[in-house]
């Protein structure tokens, strides 16, 4: 995939030449040093006055597969959401179509979003997209995902406190080189995928979004020791109405809730890789 596709997530496949970085095709994030899975929210460097606490050591997250057989079944006779007589589900779509303008290099991520509990849903749902990419690996295609998605601020704050985060040794633990590219013959995979978002509170010109999500992380290749993984995050976003769009303020992120892991068998390292190549990305709308 590309950053190219599906309004703008993308890019060739060495993101550096078109300012995110990367295998063009995903999403990422650093590890958090707070337990959990072994990625995921390195790149939280806002949390009020708090500093982005760096951790170098990847735990290789091993894949079990878990039977269902005698697992129970629900009510078969509970309404389903949306369906006639049933109250309305709080993420069912808005029926508003996703914003057609577009920022940071190459107009890779969305803009334009509306001033209103939707608007502020489907920019933290994008914005998270973007934060998760695997462009956060190289440092143009970072300040510029930055410089898109933060206030001037708090992107200004970020720059510094990440670039030293993404360093070569941690990059190196990844399996990537000193400028986030991972060896000949292996892809580099990432990907942030939004299940769902919940406006905390808006006022005006402030508003607080959280975004459940779930994640693809590893580098898929021979020879891998950190294979493509999943993780399931929740990141809250605090929003500003800055010149006619939202803007980060602030975010936090933590673990979960995370379903029980599915009995699909792991695919092939080739298999994935293809995947990640001819499937591209979204534009989310509330």
């Amino acid at each position: 995939m590309s950053f190219g596709d599906e309004q703008g997530y993308g890019g060739d496949a060495n993101r550096a030449d078109d300012g995110f970085g990367g295998s063009g095709q995903t999403r990422t994030r650093l590890p958090d040093g707070r337990g959990g899975d072994a990625y995921g929210g390195g790149r939280r460097p806002v949390r009020g006055s708090r500093s982005l606490v760096t951790v170098v050591g990847v735990v290789v997250v091993l894949i079990a597969a878990i039977a269902f057989a005698n697992r129970g079944g629900g009510d078969d006779k509970t309404p389903a959401a949306g369906a006639k007589g049933a109250a309305a589900d709080p993420t069912a779509a808005s029926g508003v179509k996703p914003v057609t303008g577009t920022n940071g290099t190459n107009g890779a991520i969305p803009a334009g979003f509306a001033k209103d509990e939707q608007g502020a849903a489907s920019a933290a749902a994008n914005y998270a997209v973007a934060l998760g990419s695997d462009g956060m690996f190289t440092p143009d295609s970072r300040h510029a995902i930055l410089d898109a998605v933060y206030t001037p601020d708090a992107a200004a704050r970020l720059k510094g406190a990440l670039d030293a985060a993404y360093s070569t040794a941690f990059l190196q633990k990844l399996g990537l080189d000193a400028n986030g590219e991972p060896p000949q013959g292996s892809t580099f995979i990432s990907r942030t995928i939004p299940v769902g978002t919940k406006v905390e509170s808006i006022n005006g010109d402030v508003a607080k979004v959280s975004v459940w999500y779930t994640g693809l992380i590893g580098l898929s290749g021979p020879g891998s020791t950190t294979p493509v993984t999943t993780t399931w995050k929740t990141d809250t976003f605090d929003l500003r109405w800055l010149a006619d769009d939202w803007k980060v303020t602030a975010d936090a992120q933590k673990n979960g809730p995370a379903p029980v892991p599915g009995d699909v068998a792991a695919s092939t390292s080739d298999a994935i890789s293809k995947a990640v190549e001819q499937y591209g990305g979204f534009t989310y709308a509330r």
